[in-house]
C-alpha cells in the first residue's frame, strides 16, 4: 500500500542522515475507506493525490509547530505491506503504519517549488486561526495548498537539502 508520510526539510534531512525515515509505529496518509467515501470515486489516481493533498496539510502543520524549519511542505511517498497500515478512525485518510521505514525504502519525494515560500510561510502562521473557525485565515491556508508538489526522486534528496 502506498502511504504518504508529512516531514519539513529539518524532517528530510535527519532522515537522509540516519537512513530512517520512520520509527515503528508512525502516522501517514494513504487510500482509506474515509477517503474514498469523502471523495466519491474509485479512481485510484484521484484517491492518492487527495491523500497526498492530506499529507500535504499535515506538513504544513508540522511547519506551524517549527517556526525555524524552512517554509517547504514535504511529503514521502512509501510502499508498505497492507497489513502494516490501520485506518485512523477520526481522521480522512489519516492512518498508522506499525512497521518501521527506511527512506532507501521510499518511492519518491513531494516538496513544494520555491515560489510558494510566501504562501507556505503565511499559511503556517494562519493555521491555528483557520483551525478556529477564521474564514480570512482559512483562505489564507488555501493558498499555500493550492501550490502543487513537485516531484523528485529519492537520488534528488541532496538537491532538496541543499542551501539555497
Amino acid at each position: 500500500m502506498r502511504v504518504y508520510v508529512p516531514l519539513t526539510l529539518p524532517g528530510l534531512a535527519e532522515a537522509h542522515e540516519t537512513g530512517v525515515l520512520a520509527a515503528e509505529p508512525f502516522a501517514a496518509y494513504a487510500v482509506t475507506p474515509a477517503l474514498r467515501e469523502w471523495c466519491g470515486t474509485d479512481d485510484l489516481e484521484e484517491l492518492e493525490y487527495a491523500a497526498l493533498g492530506e499529507a500535504a496539510h499535515a506538513s504544513l502543520r508540522l511547519l506551524a509547530g517549527d517556526s525555524g524549519a524552512a517554509p517547504r511542505r514535504i511529503v514521502v511517498a512509501l510502499d508498505v505491506a497492507d497489513g502494516a497500515v490501520t485506518p485512523d478512525a477520526d481522521g480522512l485518510g489519516e492512518v498508522t503504519v506499525a512497521a518501521s521505514a527506511r527512506l532507501a525504502k521510499a518511492a519518491a519525494v513531494h516538496a513544494d517549488a520555491d515560489d510558494a515560500e510566501a504562501d507556505v510561510t503565511a499559511a503556517a502562521r494562519a493555521l491555528k486561526a483557520a483551525d478556529g473557525g477564521d474564514e480570512a485565515a482559512g483562505a489564507t491556508v488555501d493558498g499555500a495548498e493550492h501550490h502543487e508538489l513537485l516531484w523528485f526522486a529519492t537520488q534528488e534528496i541532496p538537491t532538496l537539502l541543499a542551501p539555497r
